[in-house]
């Protein structure tokens, strides 16, 4: 069976990353896989075209990818088609029934959309959910990567919630690191084991990585260490902050890393301390390698992963005392690393890919 994987384009997102490691599982399974992009471009393209056809449909707008891609479907005829992120959710179906060609559609969404664009705007909203009563009621199967995207894109587009499911997103077991990427990590921590905090992330507002300053400026440990494994945006506010607080010389800012598993496994704790997620990829990492979590419970995957506490602690939202304290007890805590590892494998891609192809009733 052919299927077609619809995307914005490679860049090395957690929606992308997600795509491809499907595609590889569906390949497995003796299944013919075929990226299609926007635009062929992103961090990511060059491993796709390692192993994928991809296909470049120079649509950089999105008012003219439902020509462009009726046209592909129509020329190329996949068995299935499987659309990632809005607007890209709402146009797929549109554009197979203007194709002519009939495939089996799926759309998947990987994020809190109505956190996600709650401040572009009353019209913008309008044409949110508009395109989405539309646009789902078209699709042959709707996906969201965790039960409060599903439910927060039901009540978006007007659905009953019946008519969505929930398939967590695969995370790949990651090479165990070599020595020498152990002993640079462990170069960069400036402190000793037994107090070392890890996040991992792009720096920006969703993460509220200010909040984790201001949890870790709390603690009574002197020899606490936070590393930041990530860059962004938001990095010289964090710099400032992190002065202003007095706590600059015990923050390590490691910079982006295309595998942060070194610091998972050279790290004492993960935290997360976002205000939405769509699922949580890093805290499913952190697990895999035996590392204790503590997490906000934000919408909506943490709580999920950690299955409400029982593989690691939640605190509320933006309470940066509630952090601080999780952080102190996790510290001090005896962890059971294997109990957090079998966790881990609840996510892998094995799982997540016959979920979808069982959708699909594509054997």
């Amino acid at each position: 069976m052919s299927v077609s994987m619809l995307l914005p384009d490679l860049r090395g997102g957690g929606a992308e990353r997600v795509n491809i490691d499907l595609a590889h599982e569906f390949d497995r399974a003796g299944h013919e896989v075929e990226f299609v992009l926007m635009q062929a471009r992103g961090e990511l393209l060059e491993e796709a075209r390692k192993d994928f056809s991809v296909v470049d449909l120079y649509t950089p707008r999105a008012r003219a990818l439902p020509v462009a891609l009726a046209r592909y479907l129509s020329r190329r005829r996949p068995d299935a088609l499987l659309a990632a992120m809005w607007p890209l959710t709402v146009i797929a179906p549109l554009a197979a029934r203007l194709s002519g060609h009939r495939c089996k559609v799926m759309i998947s969404e990987h994020g809190i959309l109505s956190a996600q664009y709650r401040d572009w705007g009353r019209r913008h909203r309008a044409a949110l959910r508009a395109s989405m009563a539309v646009g789902y009621r078209l699709a042959g199967h709707r996906v969201g990567v965790s039960s409060g995207v599903a439910a927060d894109i039901a009540t978006l587009s007007g659905m009953r919630r019946d008519a969505f499911d929930v398939i967590h997103n695969p995370v790949p077991p990651r090479p165990e690191p070599s020595s020498q990427e152990i002993r640079d990590a462990e170069g960069l921590w400036s402190g000793p084991k037994g107090a070392r905090i890890v996040t991992v992330g792009t720096m920006k507002t969703v993460k509220n990585h200010p909040l984790l300053l201001r949890a870790f400026a709390r603690l009574d440990q002197p020899d606490a260490r936070l590393m930041f494994v990530g860059d962004g945006a938001g990095r010289d506010a964090l710099l400032s902050l992190a002065k202003d607080l007095g706590i600059n010389e015990r923050v390590i800012f490691a910079g982006f890393h295309r595998d942060p598993t070194p610091f998972y496994k050279t790290a004492d704790l993960f935290v997360l301390s976002s205000d939405y997620e769509g699922f949580g990829n890093v805290i499913v990492e952190a697990l895999a390698c035996g590392t204790p979590v503590v997490s906000t419970d934000c919408p909506s995957g943490p709580g999920e992963i950690l299955d409400g506490g029982r593989f690691g602690r939640l605190v509320p939202v933006g309470d940066a005392g509630a952090m601080a304290e999780a952080i102190h007890a996790a510290l001090n805590a005896p962890a059971n690393c294997d109990a957090l590892k079998r966790r881990a494998a609840d996510f892998s891609p094995g799982i997540a890919a016959r979920k979808y192809l069982d959708l699909l009733d594509l054997k």
